[in-house]
């Protein structure tokens, strides 16, 4: 390739001289030919010079420029050689190691093969020897339903049972070791647990009277209590706050009013006006007038007696005469304040029996219906107004805690809390407190002993305390000791799912034996 380069260098050299000499023979053909042929002759011998001096250094050049390539490509292929030379040793590396994981992977597959024929005659084996056993048990369930006289479903059925009844006395016999180390570790805890034994929750369901009723002596009285133009009954309920429903029924007016104190003082002024004959505007005001005087008086009278008999101390005024309001008030068809005293005294009772402060129980069961004295003229409910007094007259901690906690809107911050709760559903829910149906009562005596004959062993049930309890008269060949523990949890958790009631409900169980001899 070099060599290439120095001829054509060459070449053009030449040609250059060539077009030198035609041009300097042109300007001699106008200078003169002797003088161009001399001048076209140094021109030729200079270029010739120059020529030779060109292509020489050219040859030197190109065979300089060889030389670096040819050591430059011995370099490369040097190079390339030893690049070669590595690639075959990784392949040959690599072919040996191929070669190894085959030799391994022959060896692993013949294993393998080995094994899966080593597992097939086992399993084949296996086969074999289970058909064999089958047989074998077979033969002996054949052998065993001949020598006990029944088949393997009757002996799995009495397994069964068997396993079932001694399960049944095991648990009993936890249950009883339970409760036995229970009681031995309640010591230390037993005013709590004799409270919360006592509690339960009752929901509150409540109905005021919300109508008084006025006999007349006459029909002619009608007329005057109307008064012409309506404007004596008119005056009556404008200054009492009441209706006044006179004609539905013959020889009764009746007075309608949420609000018990408006609607008492309307029924005595109207009883007071019946028998004064007196009845016109200005006469009903004053005897409306003298009637709430009197009934302010004998509120505060009613909540002092209240207070009195309970010995609960000194309380607020106000407090005393909300007390005494709660004598015209009705819940459930039951009197808010010989509830609340009925309370008092529950409360009193099993404070003295737990060593606790007896007067601020009392307190207590007295004041947690207190808001139910307002409820009918502010709003919120009679827990919420309740709260809301104790805490302007600045009572008890626990009083207030035992006002918001009694029907389990908030947990019970201590014991005297507790048995208010407990008290105010003893006395809403004891017989005769509030108003119930014969059908009612009836149908749940009667369910409470369907539950508990609907178990196996009892023999009869009776439902005693106005169904407070359940007394169950068990078979003694067919329960014992232990599992009358279990009889009576069963009752009790189906009456608790099944059953609505208040209070709790007591579930005594009975196991009695007789043993008869006659001596002749």
């Amino acid at each position: 390739m070099m060599g290439n380069n120095v001829i054509l260098v060459s070449i053009l050299v030449g040609i250059i001289g060539i077009i030198t000499g035609v041009i300097m023979m042109v300007i001699a053909g106008r200078l003169g030919i002797s003088r161009a042929n001399t001048i076209a002759k140094n021109v030729i011998e200079e270029s010739n010079i120059k020529a030779d001096g060109i292509i020489r250094q050219a040859t030197l050049d190109g065979k300089q420029q060889v030389y670096e390539m040819k050591l430059q490509a011995e370099k490369e292929i040097k190079e390339a050689k030893a690049s070669l030379q590595s690639t075959e040793n990784k392949l040959a590396r690599r072919e040996d190691t191929l070669n190894l994981r085959d030799e391994t992977l022959i060896a692993k597959e013949k294993q393998i093969d080995e094994k899966d024929r080593l597992a097939t005659s086992k399993l084949t084996n296996l086969e074999k020897m289970e058909v064999d056993l089958q047989s074998r048990i077979d033969n002996q369930i054949v052998v065993l339903e001949r020598i006990a006289n029944m088949s393997a479903s009757e002996a799995k059925a009495e397994l069964m049972d068997a396993v079932e009844k001694k399960s049944v006395k095991d648990i009993a016999l936890f249950l009883r070791d339970q409760e036995e180390e229970a009681k031995a570790k309640a010591a230390d805890q037993a005013r709590n647990i004799i409270a919360l034994a006592i509690q339960r929750y009752a929901q509150e369901e409540t109905i005021d009277r919300t109508v008084s009723v006025v006999a007349l002596p006459s029909e002619d009285m009608k007329g005057r209590i109307i008064g012409r133009e309506g404007r004596n009954i008119h005056a009556i309920e404008q200054l009492t706050g009441v209706d006044l429903i006179i004609d539905d029924t013959p020889d009764i007016i009746t007075v309608s009013c949420f609000d018990p104190i408006r609607r008492e003082i309307a029924r005595l002024s109207l009883e007071a006006l019946i028998r004064d004959g007196r009845i016109q505007p200005g006469r009903i005001e004053e005897v409306v007038e003298k009637v709430t005087n009197e009934m302010d008086e004998t509120i505060m009278k009613i909540g002092d007696e209240a207070v009195f008999k309970l010995g609960i101390g000194k309380i607020d005024r106000e407090i005393i005469k909300l007390i005494g309001r709660l004598r015209y008030r009705y819940s459930y068809g039951q009197n808010v304040l010989q509830h609340s005293i009925e309370v008092a005294t529950f409360a009193g009772i099993m404070a003295a029996e737990l060593g606790l402060n007896q007067t601020l129980a009392k307190r207590a069961g007295l004041l947690h219906d207190i808001g139910k004295a307002l409820d009918f003229e502010q709003e919120g409910t009679h827990i919420e107004l309740g709260a809301r007094i104790a805490k302007k007259y600045k009572e008890h901690p626990l009083v207030i805690n035992a006002i918001e906690s009694h029907h389990g809107e908030v947990p019970a911050a201590g014991i005297i809390p507790q048995l208010v709760e407990a008290a105010d559903t003893l006395s809403a829910a004891r017989p005769g407190a509030r108003f119930e149906s014969m059908e009612a009562y009836i149908k749940r005596l009667e369910q409470l002993e369907k539950i508990a004959n609907e178990f196996d062993g009892v023999e009869r049930s009776y439902a005693i305390q106005a169904g407070r309890e359940i007394r169950i008269m068990v078979k003694p060949e067919k329960v014992d000791d232990i599992s009358m523990v279990k009889i009576a949890q069963d009752i009790r958790e189906k009456i608790e799912n099944e059953m609505t009631y208040p209070g709790q409900i007591k579930v005594t169980l009975i196991r009695e034996t007789r043993v008869n001899e006659l001596a002749k």
